[in-house]
């Protein structure tokens, strides 16, 4: 009689895969500045390549969506971190390979590791859900805990670089964060893959189309969690400086690095002593909003200091948690699933960052903002800031209502197939 495979391995491929994805997302941003004074490369270009990051991600999300079953699935996890390393290089070793055109250069590697970065996003979780265990929730939060972890060792490592050895050797750091996703990619090479497929849809069609309407409620749940974690995340620096006052050295490592550090405890507590998702997730989406609530709205700059970095304790099991709440209400979905959820996700982390920003600026151009940011002893521009707290309190507040209709609308059904 055959044995059955052992997938701790696969684990930790996974966990690595995860750990290190966040170099993708989180370093070059970190080299914007470097690379506008180094090269000439104007912000609005840079700009573009988070752009760049997010569309060819989303195109991943979709492609996978509707074409999953056309693919090796277990083939594509074990090549995933060599594009993330290829990507990285490219984009690294760009001002030596095209010195005269290195912004393609750089655009090149970004679309590189993005492809390889959606694929992480739509892969890695159903890989963690379809591997047999007696705590599916903890080993799910537990991989979302590491991405958070890796921003903030992203974060450290790259300062402390920078620091000692100039900006101008920025390559090199890239070269050196390329090499860790081969690591998981050689542990990906000798580890068994679960079987992803999904389960038939052999019910009717009435079962069919509860399961439809499940996955779109799922959906619209991930992507205003979404909104609700990059929102402030993208946005944190920017506010405590701006709006608050606050020194931006204090700012990007209290703020930054204590919002992910919060975001990464709270998926690991969860993966620790968690065991029902339903009231994090509605618990976790209210304190979201009341914490964009404090930070627009506090006099007191510490208060809103504090809820900034509140955010990311309160949006922790936003993402990884819907994700648990589906395989359990829905289980069988398959990648595809996986991918359309990778899809709302990655829309809510690029459409209302950029919402924001737009609020910022049309507030702060208003005639009629100059009298009442005198009043408040604020510049136009910090009430901008702020007006843009309040107006994103409204995704987690539609996020709280959304999760209310559907704990009812699931517990109906629960009962009508009892």
């Amino acid at each position: 009689m055959p044995t059955a495979p052992n997938y701790k391995r696969t684990k930790l491929a996974c966990y690595t895969a995860y750990f290190t994805m966040s170099s993708v997302f989180s370093l070059p941003p970190l080299l914007f500045v470097t690379l506008h004074e180094l090269y000439d490369i104007s912000y609005t270009l840079l700009g573009t390549l988070v752009l760049t990051n997010f569309c060819t991600q989303l195109m991943i999300d979709l492609l996978f969506t509707f074409f999953s079953k056309h693919f090796n699935v277990a083939k594509i996890v074990r090549i995933m971190p060599i594009l993330t390393s290829a990507g990285m290089f490219f984009y690294a070793l760009s001002p030596t390979l095209l010195p005269n055109h290195t912004y393609l250069g750089l655009l090149i590697g970004t679309v590189v590791f993005s492809v390889s970065a959606g694929l992480s996003e739509v892969l890695l979780s159903p890989t963690i859900a379809a591997i047999p265990s007696d705590n599916p929730q903890k080993a799910m939060s537990f991989l979302h805990s590491l991405y958070a972890f890796g921003v903030v060792a992203v974060v450290a490592v790259s300062t402390v670089f920078l620091k000692v050895f100039g900006h101008e050797n920025w390559m090199y750091l890239m070269i050196l964060l390329a090499l860790l996703p081969l690591i998981a990619s050689a542990m990906f090479m000798f580890s068994p893959m679960p079987d992803m497929t999904s389960e038939s849809a052999s019910s009717g069609t009435a079962t069919a189309k509860r399961k439809t309407l499940g996955l779109v409620l799922f959906v619209a749940c991930i992507f205003f969690g979404s909104c609700a974690e990059n929102v402030m995340s993208n946005w944190i620096s920017s506010y405590t400086e701006t709006a608050l006052h606050i020194d931006k050295a204090v700012g990007d490592l209290l703020g930054m690095a204590l919002f992910a550090v919060l975001l990464g405890a709270g998926r690991m507590a969860y993966s620790k002593f968690g065991k029902n998702i339903r009231p994090a997730l509605l618990g976790g989406m209210f304190g979201a909003a009341c914490c964009y609530l404090v930070a627009g709205l506090a006099h007191s700059a510490l208060a809103a200091f504090l809820a900034c970095i509140f955010t990311g304790l309160f949006t922790a099991m936003l993402w990884p948690g819907t994700l648990i709440m589906m395989e359990e209400t829905l289980p069988g979905v398959g990648v595809a699933a996986y991918a359309l959820m990778a899809a709302g996700g990655d829309l809510g982390a690029s459409v209302p960052p950029q919402l924001m920003g737009a609020v910022i600026d049309k507030v702060s151009a208003s005639p009629y903002v100059a009298g009442l940011a005198a009043g408040l002893h604020l510049s136009a521009e910090q009430v901008g800031l702020k007006a843009g707290m309040l107006v994103s309190a409204f995704f987690p507040l539609a996020g709280t209502l959304l999760i209310v209709l559907m704990l009812r609308y699931f517990k109906k059904q629960r009962t009508r197939a009892c």
